[in-house]
């Protein structure tokens, strides 16, 4: 008879606090962030925040930029977005100073901040966001290079090119690095191997990726593996598959399971991929804001993941990343 009293009040007392939040007035949040609509990516990102904003009833609004990994825009965005005082502020942190000030206004002013999908490069020490929620990107990078080494041919010589899609944006020198950090130890416990590796400016747009990276394999055509710190190596598939070049012979790998990439992973052309899951980095950061909101919960990190996918892995994600869940 106690635990039933106690399992009603417990009820009482959730359909209370239930009620009570019911009556407030809908939160107002941005999400604004560096990259443009066409960002495949992005769009999964979208539709966990949408999901999520219905869910709790907030007013919502993801402003993107205009021209892909603009910093400048982005922080136009974010103090047109702070002048209409919202409740939260969601927002990628691509460069360890340019959005400092900004953000430190906004959590002087009483706005929950949390940096989504890229931090500072200090976390906490660098910049005033709340909280992070997205991937960690160097052990991403370390755990892609070394999945992709168990693909590496036994003997001879191995050749690397690693391309770093936004030269001086920190999640896409975290990752090269990782994946560089991995070559050293792999370097060094194979001492007697000649490998080497090189890093290179390869862009964020699928044409220019394809253009650039096809120009070194012209000039390397004894290339192992080529990784990408973002989704555009799955031109560099394209390439190789106008070429001629059979699935395998250059070894492919990045990050995001946005649909080409899984479909050249169906084609054998793509060998390991790491799934950072853009929908949690935009469904979880609005549940972080509701419970800071309404109950006075402080938002914390969430690393959402370095899960290694393969292709055995690519018709069981297909569907979901077609679906912007993946």
């Amino acid at each position: 008879m106690r635990k039933i009293i106690i399992r009603g009040a417990l009820g009482l007392a959730l359909m209370a606090t239930t009620a009570g939040i019911a009556q407030a007035e809908p939160l107002n949040i941005v999400f604004t962030h560096h990259s443009s609509a066409s960002n495949t990516f992005w769009q999964a990102v979208k539709k966990g925040f949408d999901d999520a904003c219905e869910k709790i009833g907030a007013n919502c609004q993801m402003v993107f930029t205009q021209t892909e990994g603009a910093v400048e825009q982005q922080l136009s965005n974010i103090e047109a977005a702070l002048a209409r005082k919202p409740d939260a502020l969601l927002t990628s942190i691509v460069d360890d100073k340019a959005l400092d000030d900004a953000i430190d206004l906004a959590v002087k002013a009483g706005v929950v901040v949390i940096g989504v999908n890229v931090d500072d490069s200090e976390g906490a020490d660098g910049n005033s966001r709340t909280a992070f929620v997205g991937q960690g990107f160097r052990p991403a990078g370390r755990a892609l290079g070394k999945a992709m080494a168990e693909s590496f041919p036994k003997d001879g010589p191995i050749r690397v090119l690693v391309g770093i899609s936004a030269p001086g944006q920190n999640w896409s020198e975290a990752r090269g690095q990782g994946v560089m950090d991995f070559l050293e130890e792999y370097k060094a416990a194979n001492p007697t191997r000649d490998i080497s590796w090189e890093r290179i400016d390869s862009g964020t747009d699928l044409a220019v990726t394809a253009d650039r990276v096809g120009a070194y394999l012209n000039a390397h055509p004894d290339t192992t593996a080529y990784f990408d710190t973002g989704f555009w190596h799955a031109a560099v598939a394209r390439v190789l598959k106008d070429r001629g070049v059979e699935p395998g012979k250059v070894l492919l790998g990045g990050f995001d399971l946005v649909p080409e990439v899984v479909q050249q992973m169906q084609a054998g052309y793509v060998q390991v991929e790491v799934d950072q899951q853009p929908y949690m980095q935009g469904f979880m950061p609005v549940m972080e804001v509701y419970l800071a909101k309404t109950l006075g919960l402080a938002p914390s990190n969430i690393d959402t993941g370095q899960g290694i996918v393969r292709p055995a892995d690519a018709d069981m994600i297909m569907d979901l990343s077609a679906k912007g869940l993946r």
